[in-house]
């Protein structure tokens, strides 16, 4: 029998077969050739096809042109329309929609934007997204792969078979829409690398949902919105400016605060009713959760990820992590995310050599490998990248209501030597050592951010003394609201490790900070970096026996609390915590048993409470015009003593003695006569101190000639912190 004209090549149908077609929406499917329509379809395991339009019209008998399944017909039609199959073997039938049948999701606009790098909703049109569409509901999945020869949707209702779903090329965006399948569907890509080499399956970048590990691949999410409850919240939210509110954060890594009794991880449900209430309760402003974006290995607690968009399955689905946020601003809490564009894991089901190219990554090592983490450093210059990651940040704040992400390692980003010797490394185009593409990153995606969700902020984990991070891109800053002070954590921990005797010659550890404490906006953080790696916990940081250890931890939080900046402490450091952390368990909460334990939790509710009643404590954190020192250089006795100070409010004075010896009638300056009431006492019986003090206040008399217009005589007790709030008659 002699080939019609409107009949497929050979050539093509084997190409099909085989999976090394790379245009199959321009071959199967309904198309017009030489005058009529004609239907073709890849159909494995069918012996029969009958065409039929989703009206249920039949278009005929297919004719089986393939053995592995390839079927070929002229039907009478008068335009493109979706199409059904009736497939037959000899085990039954089954229903087969034609995907290439449908026409595309992505219009032109969206091609625009995403080629230009400026599509801002690319969360809405790259991934899986479960909807109806030309009558028929499915799932449209859409993928960038710019080099791929084919790429492919695979998973169980296919076999996990590239050659029944490749997708349509759009410009390096991949395609198609998939009848039929929706939520919980469990699917990677299947993509044929520019060498015609078939590539380890990857999951989805885009996706928002992923299997629980070990497994890897991407799951289509359930696509019910969200009922939100925090509308109040929100409200409030976006007339804050957080430099002057109050911000005492808990730092939380979800899989280890608790456990469940037989060892296993808390839910998100769980969690809001525990962890939240305990929060809440204990007078924090924000929660900050370690990185929640999925990844694949427990112990690099989650700053390796490979799901940027996608919460982790291990505390259950993405609306249980709603829940959790709701539930956090309904208790007036906000939510802060660890957020990690700096670098990504090599697995092989990641972003690694994506289409078989570097394409998220650089290629050249020196640029693109990270010797620190063993990991690959995103391309910051490709708008593609940018945009993914600009998107991504976008993404947790519109779905999930997030109030703020932490932005990690963002010296390694800035950086181009970055951990690396000389000859190990690529200048910019100016001869230095900055990523200008970094920067560039940074300002958009800060901007971007500020712009469109009013209170919402971002936090830089910088640990150099990069100039302007947190200040705002239009004066040529990064744009970041917040800067991590990792300079006083170092400072004000190394003087606290050491035996009291000692501190008198390390006195300027305390001060130093003071001196840049108002060049960015910053935020004191006791961190998980603290608390890991053999440094062990806060806690057995601080000299002496129990006793002085507990009130060593206890003056120097009220020190920190009182000290210019906004707070932020890491789990079970607030109970005094005696283990080092470790992802793999529960912290001790029995510890709460103990006086001591119980005493350092009251502490540290007490101080937020005093912080966010007191706007002295707060209103200027970030100002110079809130601090004022009154004693800075008696490091004979190791006593420092400030002023915090707002417009309209009573100053505080914050004290600290930092060593054993109590000190009877020391002399302060103050600014005001009158009484100053013990607000914060850090060695009181409350918090299971030595209870000692100055019987709840002191009053400062008037005095001439000198500095300050007043002075007291005021008890400090050892290895203690007092807040004195003057108190007007």
């Amino acid at each position: 029998m002699s080939k019609e004209s409107w009949q497929a090549d050979e050539r093509e149908i084997e190409a099909i077969v085989a999976g090394r077609h790379s245009n199959a929406f321009a071959f199967l499917g309904l198309h017009e050739v030489a005058g009529h329509w004609v239907l073709r379809a890849f159909v494995p395991h069918a012996d029969t096809l009958n065409a039929f339009t989703l009206g249920g019209t039949p278009l005929g008998h297919m004719i089986p042109r393939h053995k592995a399944g390839f079927f070929e017909a002229k039907v009478d039609i008068t335009e493109r329309q979706p199409i059904r199959y009736e497939a037959k073997n000899a085990g039954g039938s089954w229903t087969v929609y034609d995907p290439y049948s449908f026409g595309p999701v992505l219009g032109p606009m969206d091609d625009y934007y995403i080629g230009e790098g400026s599509h801002l909703r690319l969360f809405d049109k790259m991934g899986a997204h479960e909807m109806e569409f030309e009558g028929i509901h499915g799932t449209h999945f859409a993928v960038w792969a710019p080099n791929a020869q084919r790429v492919s949707v695979v998973g169980p209702w296919n076999e996990w078979d590239g050659r029944r779903n490749p997708m349509r090329n759009r410009q390096g965006i991949w395609e198609v829409f998939i009848p039929v399948l929706g939520t919980g569907t469990i699917y990677k890509y299947e993509i044929v690398g520019p060498n015609g080499q078939v590539l380890p399956l990857k999951a989805d970048p885009y996706a928002r949902q992923a299997e629980m590990r070990p497994r890897t691949a991407s799951v289509v999410p359930d696509p019910t919105p969200f009922t939100w409850t925090d509308q109040k919240y929100m409200e409030e939210r976006a007339t804050r400016d957080w430099r002057r509110t109050p911000m005492s954060i808990y730092e939380v890594h979800l899989g280890s605060w608790r456990r469940r009794p037989d060892g296993s991880f808390m839910s998100y449900d769980q969690l809001a009713e525990q962890l939240v209430p305990y929060a809440a309760d204990m007078g924090y402003t924000h929660l900050e959760f370690m990185p929640i974006s999925e990844h694949p290995f427990d112990p690099s607690w989650g700053y390796q990820p490979t799901g940027l968009y996608a919460p982790t399955a291990r505390f259950g689905d993405p609306a249980g992590f709603a829940r959790l946020v709701n539930a956090a601003h309904e208790a007036g809490l906000g939510v802060i995310l660890d957020w990690v564009p700096a670098h990504f894991p090599t697995d092989e089901h990641g972003l690694a050599h994506f289409d078989g190219t570097a394409l998220y990554e650089h290629e050249d090592p020196r640029q693109g490998f990270h010797p620190d983490w063993n990991t690959a450093i995103f391309n910051f210059g490709r708008k593609e990248v940018s945009a993914f990651l600009t998107n991504n940040a976008l993404f947790w704040f519109e779905q999930f209501h997030i109030d703020g992400l932490r932005v990690d390692a963002v010296a390694s980003m800035l950086y181009l030597d970055y951990s690396r010797q000389p000859g190990e490394w690529v200048p910019n185009q100016h001869g230095g050592n900055q990523n200008l593409e970094a920067v560039a990153f940074l300002q958009r995606v800060n901007a971007e951010v500020y712009r469109q969700f009013p209170g919402a902020f971002m936090i830089a984990e910088e640990s150099t003394s990069w100039p302007g991070v947190s200040a705002p891109t239009y004066a040529g800053g990064l744009g970041f609201g917040f800067k991590w002070n990792m300079g006083f954590m170092n400072d004000t921990l190394r003087f606290m490790s050491r035996e009291t005797i000692h501190r008198r010659f390390h006195h300027n550890d305390m001060t130093f900070g003071l001196v840049y404490a108002f060049s960015e906006n910053f935020v004191l953080p006791l961190s998980h970096d603290e608390v890991v790696h053999g440094k062990g916990a806060l806690l057995s940081k601080m000299p002496g026996d129990d006793w002085q250890q507990f009130a060593n931890l206890r003056a120097y939080l009220a020190f920190m609390w009182g000290h210019p900046g906004k707070k932020l402490l890491f789990m079970g450091q607030e109970f005094a915590q005696r283990e080092e952390w470790s992802e793999s368990r529960a912290l001790d909460w029995y510890l709460l048993d103990a006086p001591s334990h119980e005493g350092m939790r009251r502490l540290v509710a007490d101080l937020n409470a005093a912080y966010r009643s007191l706007p002295a404590l707060y209103d200027r954190d970030c100002e110079p015009e809130g601090f004022e020192w009154v004693i800075g250089n008696d490091q004979a006795n190791s006593v420092l003593a400030w002023l915090r100070k707002a417009p309209d409010a009573d100053p505080v004075l914050v004290i600290s003695n930092f060593t054993p010896v109590p000190r009877s009638h020391y002399k302060v300056p103050l600014p005001k006569a009158g009484r100053w009431v013990e607000r914060i006492n850090t060695d009181a019986g409350w918090y299971s101190g030595g209870n000692t003090g100055n019987q709840g206040a002191v009053i400062a008399k008037a005095v001439e000639g000198q500095h300050w217009p007043a002075e007291a005589e005021v008890y400090l007790p050892p290895l203690a912190t007092l807040f004195l709030k003057y108190e007007p008659a």
